[in-house]
């Protein structure tokens, strides 16, 4: 099992349209091959509200590196960069030993 940390910044106001891009998102990884579960999570410190975070669980990463290189998530990867996302993201792996 691998744990995917996939870390945006949104730009302000865009808030409300990245969360609703990311429940469609959710409901596809989760049909996804090798996908176990995945959850989102907003920065609530307000040092910078618009910073999410995506925790997802796969089999290995090979099934995640999959999943990201559909064509389905580079359009909708490609649609944040030009409507909702600060920057790009970033993915931190976490390996269970």
């Amino acid at each position: 099992m691998v744990t995917i940390g996939m870390n945006y910044s949104v730009l302000q106001g865009k808030e409300e349209v990245f969360e609703g891009a990311c429940d469609k998102v959710l409901t596809v990884m989760g049909d996804a091959e090798g996908h176990d579960d995945s959850q989102i999570f907003r920065r609530i410190d307000h040092r910078d509200p618009a910073e999410y975070l995506i925790v997802s669980r796969w089999t290995d990463e090979e099934a995640f590196n999959s999943f990201i290189a559909s064509e389905a998530f580079k359009k909708v990867t490609s649609w944040g960069l030009k409507n909702v996302l600060a920057g790009r993201p970033s993915h931190t792996t976490y390996r269970e030993e």
